[in-house]
């Protein structure tokens, strides 16, 4: 089976005046992959996902969306997209079947094509009971879904999420991540960034994670971790002590605050070697994530 690239980034540049929001970046994302981008606040992704929606012009480099250049055929690319943005910009004047017949109109779908569309949508993300209600008497979660359909009304082959889950409670999240991976199994390809790793952990075949405008790491979730971490973290509570006894061993570590983390693709040997020879009792063992490559690749200070 032939894998084809759909959006294609080379030299990719973006300034504000003297800051270079994204700088030189190159990737590519396959049709029908699920493919995150990850960083801090300031990182760059944010404005990657506003010029692959064609609303912010590329400063330098190129950037095309299923052959098409995103400077050159903004409305073509438009058209084949759905996007999902942070904020849940509904219109609080209409109903929920309202908001997506409106929606539809942008794309000029014709209006009983529309009607079986928006009911086919509101049945996808579970609202078709309420589909006369307003949308101000919505909760989170339904919102969310709700921005999803919208989003959905043009049949799009590449969907965008900027934060889908944002502020949910974990049963929505589990909603929204349950649409997400049927949709993949239509074809769509779905780029997204999130705050939370454990969703891009779980979700994406493949990410990114940038820092000040450039790529740091590139692979799939596992790839990154054993890469950059180990498999496993064993924690420890730190001590000079413990710091000599595992300078002794050649262990691999990195000191987090009050903390120790030792990196291994065998906890148990190193939980033993902390036993016998470091004399420590107290500490714990755990599977190595996202979030930890994340903190070592791009810090732990604080970033508004």
């Amino acid at each position: 089976m032939q894998i084809t690239s759909i959006i294609v980034a080379r030299d990719l540049c973006k300034d504000f005046n003297e800051l270079k929001a994204v700088d030189n970046v190159d990737f590519s994302i396959d049709e029908g992959e699920i493919f995150g981008f990850l960083g801090p606040n300031g990182a760059g992704k944010t404005t990657i996902m506003r010029m692959m929606q064609c609303v912010s012009p590329v400063s330098f480099g190129s950037l095309s969306i299923f052959g098409l250049d995103v400077m050159s055929a903004p409305s073509e690319i438009k058209s084949l997209l759905g996007v999902v943005p942070q904020e849940n910009n509904l219109d609080v004047d209409f109903t929920v079947y309202e908001n997506l017949m409106v929606f539809s109109r942008y794309f000029d779908i014709p209006k009983a094509e529309a009607e079986k569309r928006v009911l086919e949508l509101l049945d996808f993300v579970h609202l078709k009971d309420k589909k006369d209600a307003m949308t101000e008497s919505l909760s989170g979660g339904m919102k969310r879904r709700l921005v999803l359909a919208r989003a959905l009304i043009n049949r799009p082959k590449l969907l965008i999420l900027d934060e889908p889950t944002v502020g949910l409670d974990p049963q929505a999240r589990h909603s929204i991540w349950e649409k997400i991976r049927a949709l993949k199994k239509e074809g769509v390809t779905v780029v997204l960034t999130s705050h939370y790793l454990d969703e891009v952990e779980k979700l994406c075949e493949r990410l990114v994670v940038m820092d000040n405008g450039k790529i740091l790491v590139e692979g799939s979730p596992q790839s990154v971790i054993k890469e950059h971490i180990s498999s496993g973290i064993v924690e420890a509570e730190l001590s000079g002590k413990l710091i000599d006894c595992l300078d002794k061993n050649g262990e691999v570590y990195e000191v987090m605050g009050d903390h120790v983390h030792i990196y291994t693709d065998d906890p148990k040997r190193v939980s033993e070697y902390l036993l016998q020879e470091c004399i420590l009792s107290q500490f714990s063992a755990r599977a190595a994530t996202l979030e930890d490559v994340f903190l070592k690749l791009t810090g732990r200070r604080l970033r508004e």
